[in-house]
């Protein structure tokens, strides 16, 4: 499946009215829900009333957002004092709407995105930056002659529609004459020799074209953030407001998310089952074998060398080099200040100053 939209006049998103805080019901009663077998063991239910919150994770159910799924079963969310709802992907409405309209209290975007968004006035802030290594690459196969960034001049390359930002820029800095053919959302072309490279996900089409009867020793691969072009992916944000009317649910929100995330990937199996009995539900089609990939990617991208924590913060140098990109190319008049535009969860109930 496609990742989320690089265009920056944004995909398709989910129509949905929802309420975005309504109270949980009474104590005892979440007490009962809770204490089954889905809590993991030795956490200690939150005290008080749950608080409903509605999460957007920006594309369909996969483990590329395991962790917020396997932290409502586990009851992780519960135990920080959240009745999670996670919105499930349908086209036809934009990011803008879910946000401005206030259909979702958080949302999960890639940091040009967000970044467009808060240029054009919607105050969006980033309060946790889960991933710190873009997993966008091209791919081409060896029998194309293709080795080198160098190699890819006068080449035709499929780009998925509305995803044309990233490649255009890395094939200007390295002044390549490559043709962009816009492609939808499979391998297609790519495998029938249609385009002689083609962008994919590291925990997603890359390991279709593998399953596709490829050998990794016939593909070369070239990651976007080698070359410079790291647009970072999966970042927690929510409006100003959100902030300043309710800290405490955003910092119990960040917590929630990393202790989930941490859990997910340290068990893998369960993370895919998990998502399995979610697409059953949704009535979407599963596979175990590629979502256990997805979630074995996942744990290579997002956890330390530890294995047991996540570095949340988005760094003002990759907030820059990213805005940079959508300013050199006219998607944004100006780059917004990074310490209005990165508000960490570790501040939101101390807040430092601004400016």
């Amino acid at each position: 499946m496609r990742t989320p939209p690089l265009r920056l006049s944004l995909r398709p998103l989910p129509l949905l009215i929802l309420a975005l805080f309504i109270l949980g019901s009474c104590k005892q009663k979440e007490r009962e829900k809770i204490s089954g077998p889905d809590v993991v063991a030795g956490q200690r239910i939150h005290e008080g009333r749950l608080k409903k919150v509605t999460l957007y994770p920006y594309w369909v159910t996969t483990c590329q957002f395991a962790g917020y799924y396997v932290g409502v079963e586990k009851g992780i969310f519960r135990k920080h004092g959240i009745d999670l709802n996670i919105l499930e992907y349908k086209p036809f409405i934009t990011t803008d709407d879910i946000i401005k309209q206030g259909q979702a209290d958080f949302a999960i975007l890639w940091l040009v995105n967000a970044i467009e968004l808060r240029s054009k006035g919607i105050n969006i802030v980033n309060i946790a930056q889960l991933s710190k290594k873009s997993s966008l690459m091209l791919v081409a196969k060896k029998s194309s002659g293709i080795r080198k960034i160098e190699d890819l001049n006068g080449k035709r390359a499929g780009i998925w529609d509305g995803y044309e930002l990233q490649p255009r820029a890395l094939f200007a800095k390295h002044h390549l004459n490559t043709q962009i053919i816009r492609i939808g959302s499979t391998n297609n072309l790519f495998l029938l020799d249609g385009v002689d490279v083609t962008n994919a996900n590291w925990f997603d089409e890359y390991h279709a074209i593998i399953n596709s009867g490829y050998d990794t020793s016939e593909l070369v691969t070239f990651f976007f953030e080698k070359y410079g072009l790291n647009f970072l992916e999966d970042g927690i944000y929510c409006l100003e407001d959100k902030i300043k009317t309710d800290p405490a649910l955003c910092v119990e929100f960040v917590k929630a998310s990393i202790e989930s995330w941490v859990y997910a990937l340290n068990n893998p199996d369960t993370s895919v089952s998990v998502i399995i009995r979610t697409l059953t539900r949704q009535k979407k089609t599963a596979n175990n074998s590629h979502q256990k990939w997805m979630i074995e990617r996942y744990r290579d991208l997002y956890l330390q060398k530890d294995k047991a924590s996540l570095n949340i913060n988005l760094a003002e140098s990759d907030y820059i080099s990213n805005a940079k990109v959508l300013l050199e190319n006219k998607q944004i008049s100006s780059i917004p200040p990074f310490k209005q535009f990165f508000r960490p969860y570790t501040n939101l109930l101390h807040p430092v100053s601004e400016k």
